[in-house]
């Protein structure tokens, strides 16, 4: 059991010391992210809802007739 404290407290100094490694994003590239992200989400959800509207016409054409 000793052996498995030791080889996670190794395993935590090396994620200590690569995420002293990784890049960070800026502020101003983080926000920059986001607003790409949620733009296209905006869009495929409008996309979606016309979809769904025109399907949703095209069905009550077809049950009621």
């Amino acid at each position: 059991m000793a052996v498995d404290i030791k080889k996670f407290i190794q395993f935590l100094k090396e994620v200590k010391i690569e995420l002293k490694r990784v890049t960070w994003p800026s502020r101003k590239e983080t926000l920059a992210g986001t607003a790409v992200v949620l733009v296209i989400v905006f869009i495929t959800a409008f996309f979606l809802g016309i979809v769904d509207l025109g399907l949703s016409k095209l069905i009550k054409i077809i049950l009621s007739g």
